[in-house]
């Protein structure tokens, strides 16, 4: 296996409710995050219903269509997203698990901690340098259009 794990902070210019509001709501990420430096090329909630742990979701990425769910809801403090990609015989060849910490400070604003965890196996698992850059890149973006997307 090859592990990645990095973490990126960020402050909001926007209060918690409405930073937390923003992450959590799915299909809410077409309007902010794509765009330069993202891979993403599209998202949507697959499951019914308000955003709760369990709701499932698609990404279409520049390298396929990856599902994924909620793994960890705790407002207005903590999101987490869990993605995978899996092989036709249904073997796991990445996963990835974007986590979201937010903290009230000073008036109206936000600091954001994006950690990050990524899982690559079998032959995947040799590409892990690589796969750290590019998840960096792609992080770093998505945590700087979170940032512009209050300014």
């Amino acid at each position: 296996m090859g592990d990645v794990e990095f973490e990126i902070e960020r402050t909001v210019a926007a209060p918690i409710g409405e930073v937390f509001a923003r992450l959590a709501d799915i299909e809410g990420h077409n309007a902010w995050v794509l765009g330069r430096g993202s891979i993403l090329r599209g998202t949507r909630q697959t499951s019914p219903g308000p955003v709760v742990v369990g709701t499932t979701y698609e990404d279409r990425t520049r390298m396929g269509t990856m599902p994924g769910e909620i793994a960890e809801l705790d407002a207005p403090n903590r999101v987490v997203y869990h993605w995978w990609d899996r092989s036709s015989s249904g073997r796991t060849r990445m996963e990835g698990w974007p986590g979201y910490t937010l903290e009230a400070v000073g008036e109206g604003a936000t600091l954001v901690r994006h950690d990050v965890r990524l899982r690559a196996n079998g032959i995947r698992a040799l590409g892990t340098p690589v796969l750290r850059i590019i998840a960096h890149r792609e992080r770093t973006a998505t945590m700087d259009a979170l940032v512009r997307s209050f300014a």
